[in-house]
């Protein structure tokens, strides 16, 4: 699932190649992957107008159309992708399982969008979790508040406020990590990472931390991330981004995939178990 850096990358690359371009046209292929709304109301909102701006909250992308009070949310889920098309060239954003997922259109193609100067844009989604959905402005607010927490790179997110976040908790510090409606983006990868930065145990109980394990832990959620965003997110099968290119901070993963290898802090062998549903990797010697 791409997370936080990866959909950020996204955003910024479109930001760069659609912005102001005039929608020409609306394909949809699969209906599936529209969210609460008709095919012809969908087309209705989008044909003819443009993208004005691209902001993100999480992993959830939100488009801003010309037409007054109109958004597009997109969220790409576990195999989402946004694959930006310009005349012949075709350069990607997104996860794929094989290489061939990128001539286009292919068999997990969902929806196209047609813009002017013959660019396009492929909502692509192997397994149709993924979703597009028009919203005017108070649904979005509504949508954006109920679902998604803190954004872990925005000013609001202060030590003060994640030291809210975990009063009073008894779950473990990665299960709070993940929780979308705390803290909106970090997702397996990059919370085995923040864990191992701050040297704290995946499954160490929240109400545990310590003062100073809580200020290391605050600071590395922002390092780990602002890492992965410089280094355009992390690429495992064929995920690239919008330019084409695969994400480099996987050459700087200490224990995310890392299982059987030795630590490169320690040399002591990198553990994987499976906790807070998902597999879990960290380093019995760095981290308490």
């Amino acid at each position: 699932m791409p997370e936080l850096p990866e959909v950020e990358t996204i955003r910024r690359d479109l930001k760069d190649k659609i912005l102001n371009l005039q929608i020409k046209e609306i394909l949809i292929l699969d209906n599936r992957s529209l969210k609460g709304e008709s095919v012809k109301k969908f087309k209705e909102d989008l044909e003819g107008s443009r993208f004005i701006d691209i902001e993100r909250r999480g992993k959830l992308l939100i488009f801003k159309l010309s037409k007054k009070d109109k958004f597009l949310l997109v969220h790409l889920k576990m195999t989402g992708q946004l694959i930006y098309k310009n005349k012949k060239q075709i350069i990607a954003g997104g996860h794929s399982e094989k290489k061939d997922d990128f001539n286009l259109p292919n068999n997990h193609t969902r929806v196209i969008f047609k813009f002017s100067k013959d660019k396009e844009l492929y909502f692509n989604d192997l397994r149709i979790f993924g979703y597009l959905k028009i919203v005017n402005e108070k649904q979005k607010d509504n949508i954006v508040d109920n679902n998604f927490g803190f954004e872990p790179l925005g000013a609001d997110f202060t030590l003060e406020n994640f030291k809210q976040i975990l009063k009073n908790r008894k779950i473990s510090i990665k299960a709070l990590l993940l929780n979308q409606k705390l803290i909106a983006g970090i997702g397996n990868i990059y919370a085995d990472e923040t864990l191992f930065l701050s040297g704290v145990r995946p499954a160490r109980r929240v109400d545990t931390l310590k003062e100073e394990e809580i200020k290391k832990l605050f600071l590395s959620i922002k390092k780990i991330l602002k890492q992965a965003i410089e280094k355009r997110g992390t690429t495992f099968n064929n995920y690239v981004d919008s330019s084409g290119n695969k994400g480099n901070f996987i050459k700087y993963l200490k224990v995310y995939g890392r299982q059987g290898q030795k630590c490169k802090k320690c040399g002591s062998e990198i553990k994987k178990i499976k906790h807070a549903g998902r597999g879990t990797h960290y380093c019995p010697d760095c981290q308490k």
